[in-house]
């Protein structure tokens, strides 16, 4: 029997993180880590986590763009969907 059981985690992990929570943690990482007062380890444990919450923050940006970039409002002003064969198209132009 293994000596450690993992417990669910009440938290989120990063992936499930709101964009605007992960760029808090990400700033307060930054933030950290400019006071100059952490040990080398730390640093680096710091500098990989902030490493993954700025790719998931990109993510988050691109998904956002590409939800705009598909609105576009018609004759009549109403707002409509874009179809993404259309997306594409304008993308390589």
């Amino acid at each position: 029997m293994p000596d450690e059981i993992k417990k669910p985690s009440a938290q989120p992990s990063e992936g499930d993180l709101p964009f605007e929570e992960a760029l808090k943690k990400l700033e307060s990482i930054v933030e950290t880590m400019e006071s100059g007062d952490l040990p080398l380890e730390t640093l680096l444990h710091r500098f990989e986590e902030g490493s993954r919450l700025l790719q998931l923050c990109r993510t988050r940006l691109d998904q956002a763009e590409l939800k705009i970039q598909k609105l576009e409002k018609n004759a009549a002003g109403e707002t409509t969907l874009k179809p993404l064969d259309k997306l594409s198209a304008l993308a390589k132009e």
